[in-house]
C-alpha cells in the first residue's frame, strides 16, 4: 500500500518489455502488496494488504483466497525460519490517515493453514517505527535470513529506505541493532543474497492508480546486507539509482512487491503484483514468473507461451524429432550441380504432414535429435492443458507433433517416446522451467516408477532419455525456436 499521496505527484517515465507476457497466475489471484509466496504441507501461501491472502492448492498456478493473516496492515512479509513462519507487516504509514507514522511489527506461527491445530499468530512485536516527522516511513518490510541472520528492509519513497537486524530465533529487533539508510526514491523492497551480493531490489515509480499506474522494479547490490547499494552503472541508490529488473509488459502494468522463490536445480522464480491486469478489469492481480541471472544481475524472465516450436539441445544443437525415416524433400535439388540459367526465383515450399505421414508407423514412436532441417518430424505444438493443476506461475502442457494427436509422453523406464493420441495422463502432461541462464528444463508432471524428478536429457549428441538434472552440464538445457 505505497506511498499514493506522494507518488501520484510524480512523473515517471516505466520501461516497456518489447516481449508479450504470458497470463498472469490462474483463478482469482487479486491481491495487493503481496508478501513473499511460500510453501507449507504441500502448498503455497501468499498475504497482502489487510487480513487475508492466497492460497494455492495444485501446485502454485491457480489461486484462491483463504489464507488467513492478524494485525491488519499493509504490505506484509513472511519468512520460515526452522519450524516458524516469522510475518511482518506495518500498522499506519504510507501517506495515509496516519500520515507517515508507522509501526513495523512481526509475528510468528508454526504453520499457515488456517485449519491446523498449530495455527496461531504469537508475540507480535514492534521491530521498526517512523514517528512522521522524520525522513523514513516505516512501512513495506521484507525479511532476508542467510547465514544464520535475519534481516529486514523497510521505507517508501517518503525519505530512506532502511534495513535493521532482528533474532532469527524470535523475530524481535536484536539489542544494540540500528537501522541504516541504504536508498531513496523507491518503496516495496525486497533483500536477497547470491554469491556473495547482496543485492536490494525495490519498486519506482507510481501506484494505487491503476492502468496509469508506473510501478517498475530497480536492483543494486553490494557485498554487505548494510550497503552501499549500487546499480550496473555505478550510481548508489542512495542516490536513486537502480537497475531495471522487470516492468510493464503485454497487457499487465506496474509490477511491483518483488518476493524471491528458489525452486532448485537452477530454477528460480520471481512473485509480484501488477498494479493493473487490462484482461481482469484491470485488477491488481498477482503473478509468478522466472528469474534469471546475466553478469551478476537480476533479470525478470517470462513464463512459457503456448506455440509450435523447434525444440533445440543446448549440449549437441540437435532438434528433437521423431526416429523415423528420412523423407527428401521434393524439387529442392540446386547448390553446385545447377549450373546455367535456373529461371525465375521462387520460393521452395516446406515438406508437408501428408507428404511423410503415410511413411511412420502407427503405433509408439521413438525420438533422436538431428539437424534441424524444417521437417514435419521436427515440429512440436506445445499447449496448456486445463484442470489438471500446474506449478508455480504455469500450467501443464502437452506437447505434440504439430498438426498432429501424436503426443510426447514418458516411460516406465526413464525413456521418451510419442504416442499414437493425447490421453491426458500425467506421464502425457509436461512441467516446462525456465533456468536461471533463460534455457529450460523439460520433465514430465510424474512416472510411475519413482519419485526422483526426471528431466529431458540429451545422453549424447543424437539420445534423448530421462534423467536426473546435472545444474553443471548442458545435457539437460533446452532451447525453443519458432520455426
Amino acid at each position: 500500500m505505497k506511498s499514493y499521496l506522494w507518488a501520484a505527484s510524480v512523473l515517471a517515465l516505466l520501461s516497456v518489455c518489447a516481449s508479450p507476457a504470458a497470463l498472469a497466475v490462474n483463478g482469482e489471484p487479486y491481491i495487493h502488496d503481496p508478501s513473499t509466496v511460500v510453501l507449507d504441507h504441500g502448498k503455497y501461501y501468499v498475504f497482502g494488504t489487510g487480513s487475508g491472502g492466497l492460497i494455492s492448492d495444485d501446485g502454485g498456478w491457480t489461486w484462491h483466497s483463504g489464507a488467513v493473516r492478524t494485525g491488519g496492515g499493509v504490505a506484509p512479509d513472511v519468512v520460515k525460519i526452522g519450524d516458524r513462519f516469522y510475518v511482518s507487516y506495518a500498522v499506519g504509514g504510507g501517506g495515509m490517515s496516519g500520515g507517515h507514522a508507522s509501526n513495523v511489527m512481526t509475528m510468528w506461527t508454526k504453520t499457515l493453514d488456517p485449519k491446523s491445530p498449530d495455527f496461531g499468530y504469537h508475540d507480535a512485536s514492534v521491530v521498526a517505527r517512523s514517528n512522521g516527522v522524520e525522513d523514513a516511513d516505516a512501512i513495506d518490510p521484507s525479511f532476508l535470513y542467510v547465514n544464520g541472520r535475519l534481516w529486514l528492509s523497510y521505507g517508501t519513497y517518503f525519505g530512506f529506505i532502511r534495513v535493521v537486524e532482528l533474532d532469527p530465533k524470535n523475530g524481535k529487533r536484536l539489542p544494540g541493532s540500528k537501522p541504516v539508510d541504504v536508498a531513496i526514491d523507491m518503496e516495496a523492497t525486497d533483500l536477497i543474497y547470491r554469491d556473495g551480493w547482496y543485492y536490494l531490489l525495490g519498486t519506482h515509480g507510481t501506484c494505487c492508480d491503476g492502468a496509469n499506474s508506473t510501478y517498475n522494479i530497480r536492483v543494486g547490490r553490494s557485498r554487505k546486507p548494510t550497503g552501499p547499494y549500487i546499480d550496473n552503472m555505478g550510481i548508489l541508490l542512495l542516490r536513486g539509482g537502480g537497475k531495471l529488473v522487470v516492468g510493464a509488459s503485454g497487457r499487465h502494468i506496474g509490477p511491483g512487491h518483488f518476493g524471491r522463490m528458489i525452486l532448485g536445480d537452477d530454477v528460480e522464480k520471481f512473485s509480484c503484483h501488477y498494479e493493473a491486469d487490462l484482461d481482469r478489469s484491470g485488477r491488481s492481480v498477482l503473478d509468478i514468473r522466472p528469474l534469471l541471472w546475466k553478469d551478476g544481475w537480476p533479470v525478470g524472465g517470462d513464463n512459457f507461451q503456448a506455440g509450435t516450436y523447434e525444440i533445440q539441445s543446448e549440449r549437441s544443437g540437435g532438434a528433437l524429432e521423431l526416429d523415423v525415416d528420412f523423407v527428401r524433400m521434393q524439387n529442392a535439388r540446386g547448390g553446385m550441380f545447377r549450373r546455367g540459367p535456373l529461371g525465375p526465383v521462387t520460393p521452395i515450399p516446406n515438406q508437408e504432414l501428408s507428404q511423410v505421414l503415410p511413411s511412420w508407423p502407427t503405433e509408439n514412436i521413438g525420438l533422436q535429435l538431428r539437424d534441424y532441417m524444417v521437417r514435419p518430424s521436427q515440429k512440436w505444438t506445445i499447449t496448456p492443458v486445463a484442470d489438471v493443476g500446474g506449478y508455480p506461475g504455469s500450467p501443464y502442457f502437452k506437447i505434440t507433433i504439430a498438426d498432429t494427436g501424436r503426443a510426447l509422453a514418458a516411460t516406465a523406464d526413464n525413456e521418451v517416446v510419442t504416442v499414437p493420441a493425447f490421453t491426458g495422463g500425467p506421464e502425457q502432461l509436461w512441467r516446462i522451467d525456465q533456468l536461471t541462464d533463460g534455457t529450460y528444463r523439460i520433465l514430465p508432471k510424474s512416472m510411475d516408477n519413482t519419485t526422483d524428478p526426471m528431466v529431458l536429457t540429451a545422453i549424447g549428441a543424437s539420445t534423448p532419455t530421462l534423467a536426473k538434472f546435472d545444474p553443471k552440464s548442458d545435457k539437460s538445457r533446452w532451447s525453443f525456436r519458432t520455426p
